[in-house]
């Protein structure tokens, strides 16, 4: 029951990082990648990169992280976004992140500010729903490769671009929409020599 549970947790947190999806039964894995870039492994270890951040946040004590920071994490690159109220709470996010095996790189988007609020929080969720429903429509656009997050209406891309036009539509799809005042893109392009060596996936 344990196996069947930590495989449950993993698999919906597969899904909440943007990781490919995995079907888990009959003592058999499936990794199913539906035109992802990344590798079935490269997507289990992000997910469970993404798992041990969030548990060093509720071991630590640190309430404020659990809640209000959010994590994406692609082939070990690690994106953290948030408002939190005090300094040292965005020291310790990056902290404990970088504490975790596998990680490649912390990029550090903790906002230390009182601009979380109902509505900044409605308003860019909405912004972010937005955005992943223009990307899988948008033509030419391999939107599962996407992750989106949006902070005090300054919208963060990860992922991996298929090129360097597909990007420029998936950037153009973010900063036309509306409320959005920023777009900070860390995407890869797929054949970036800085992406891990085992991604093609099987």
């Amino acid at each position: 029951m344990k196996t069947v549970k930590i495989a449950s947790v993993l698999m919906l947190s597969v899904c909440l990082s943007g990781c490919a999806a995995l079907i888990i039964g009959g003592g058999t894995e499936t990794a199913v990648v539906a035109a992802q870039e990344r590798s079935a492994g490269n997507a289990v270890d992000d997910a469970g990169i993404y798992l041990k951040i969030k548990d060093l946040y509720l071991q630590n004590d640190y309430k404020d992280l659990l809640a209000n920071v959010d994590v994406k994490v692609v082939e070990g690159r690690v994106l953290l976004a948030g408002n939190v109220d005090k300094p040292e709470s965005e020291v310790t996010a990056v902290r404990l992140a970088w504490q975790v095996g596998g990680v490649r790189e912390v990029m550090n988007e903790v906002k230390v500010t009182d601009q979380a609020g109902i509505w900044n929080y409605t308003r860019d969720v909405w912004i972010s729903t937005e955005i992943r429903t223009h990307l899988l429509l948008g033509k030419d656009i391999h939107s599962v490769n996407y992750s989106v997050i949006t902070l005090n209406q300054v919208v963060y891309l990860m992922g991996i671009a298929q090129n360097q036009d597909e990007l420029d539509r998936a950037t153009y799809v973010a900063s036309t929409t509306q409320y959005v005042q920023k777009v900070v893109s860390y995407v890869r392009l797929k054949d970036d020599p800085r992406r891990p060596t085992n991604n093609v996936a099987q």
